[in-house]
């Protein structure tokens, strides 16, 4: 036996030094995060919390590597604060590039590497999400993020920060694919579009609806990343063509090649950022069919999809990615876009097809071909519109964002019901709530 101070026996006393100098190695090497904390944080610039004006937008990502004119597009609505990144796994591999590589200077980037799910319950994480003026998800395995951050207070600040501040949030592969109300949550790994045409219901196919993150203009809306590498249209084809079948909602989805990002201003204004010409980036929105009959005529487990429907199944317009984001689509309609084209897409015993296609027209949810439950969810609108005095809105319950046209938030918080408008100037506005929806509306106050 080793008794200190004086130990007898020299090799004793060998060994004793041996086992202290281990733990004082161990203590150096192992992070502090480690020992005490849920999470690691990697701070670059200034640690002190500021506060600067925010505009709303959110940016989506394909997957490879950033389009920096994206990024600095989604930086430059922080009001150049506090920018957080999330991730389950990684280390700091986004401060310099979003700190000093891109021109633009702002208070701080911080990283956290959430690793378990009590990471998403820590007092220090929720905190600087409350604080950040931009907030980005980074890659990985989206399979993390569901299962360490649904339904938990971080998922709440998460929704908090978007809804009720307007602070921008993007992401980019595993972090642009939990953006959506619906999302491929890669549970029993990724889905392959062959696996999903001959079988819609593969067990791959785990696709989460409307219980995780609602991101303005994201509603009724699957979100795909990778489009290009390998090429996933038949798989978004049968995770849209099983909730036409088995939810009658009539999905829509905003889908990116690797190299081209989607960037979503405050009126929902869908810019695609990439690199052509020299580079066929492409971003794809994409819409079921109105026209009824329009759920696939053949959905059933182990047997081959057949989503014809006069081989128009799926409209979509696809938008070449510029360096400027020249190219557009807007959300506010699904309807209307600039420097793309209207292709069609349908699947015929388990073999994907696309054809030219013709623009969407206006059409009527309520028809008999099947209830658009996803359409009904949005005729809860505020009433009366133009209003002078109050904003009505019965049967919702959540959190609420109002914003002027510049994107200046003016009132927020729960929604209490009925709201007071009557203290506001006229003009318009755009009311944004929990479920990813944004109504227009227009003020008449008499200031």
């Amino acid at each position: 036996m080793c008794l200190f101070p004086y130990p007898q026996n020299p090799l004793c006393l060998i060994t004793c030094l041996h086992i202290i100098l281990s733990v004082l190695i161990l203590s150096v090497t192992t992070p502090r995060s480690a020992q005490a904390q849920a999470y690691t944080s990697y701070l670059t610039g200034d640690s002190s919390d500021v506060q600067t004006a925010v505009v709303p937008g959110i940016c989506l990502m394909g997957g490879s590597t950033e389009n920096d004119n994206a990024m600095r597009w989604w930086m430059q609505r922080s009001g150049l604060g506090d920018v957080l990144v999330l991730r389950c796994t990684g280390s700091n591999g986004y401060n310099s590039y979003l700190f000093s590589t891109l021109g633009l200077t702002v208070n701080s980037v911080e990283t956290l590497v959430l690793p378990a799910r009590n990471s998403a319950y820590d007092p220090y994480v929720l905190r600087r999400v409350r604080e950040a003026e931009a907030i980005w998800i980074a890659g990985g395995d989206q399979a993390n993020y569901v299962n360490y951050w649904k339904n938990t207070p971080l998922k709440q600040a998460l929704q908090e920060a978007v809804v009720q501040r307007g602070v921008p949030i993007g992401g980019t592969s595993a972090g642009m694919a939990i953006l959506g109300s619906h999302y491929f949550a890669a549970l029993n790994g990724t889905a392959l579009s062959a696996d999903l045409l001959a079988n819609p219901y593969h067990n791959t196919a785990t696709v989460g609806s409307n219980d995780f993150l609602r991101m303005p203009y994201l509603n009724r809306t699957i979100t795909d990343t990778h489009f290009d590498n390998p090429d996933r249209r038949g798989r978004l084809m049968a995770f849209m063509g099983r909730q036409a079948g088995d939810s009658s909602v009539r999905m829509r989805a905003i889908a990116c090649d690797e190299y081209t990002a989607v960037c979503i201003d405050s009126g929902g204004l869908a810019r695609v950022f990439g690199g052509f010409p020299q580079s066929d980036d492409n971003a794809y929105f994409a819409q079921g069919n109105c026209i009824p009959p329009w759920q696939p005529e053949m959905l059933r487990p182990s047997v081959a999809l057949s989503w014809n429907r006069g081989e128009q199944a799926v409209k979509v317009y696809r938008v070449k990615g510029t360096q400027q984001g020249t190219n557009t689509f807007d959300l506010s309609g699904w309807r209307q876009g600039s420097g793309g084209e209207w292709v069609h897409w349908w699947v015929q015993s388990g073999l994907f097809s696309e054809g030219p296609g013709t623009s969407v027209s206006f059409c009527d949810s309520l028809s008999t071909g099947g209830i658009d439950r996803g359409d009904i969810n949005q005729r809860l609108s505020p009433y009366p519109n133009p209003a002078s005095d109050r904003l009505n809105m019965p049967g919702y319950q959540g959190n609420y964002g109002l914003r002027d046209v510049r994107g200046s938030l003016v009132s927020s918080g729960p929604w209490p019901g009925s709201l007071p408008v009557g203290q506001y100037p006229s003009g318009p506005y755009l009311l944004h709530t929990d479920d990813g929806r944004v109504n227009r509306v227009l003020l008449h106050t008499h200031r």
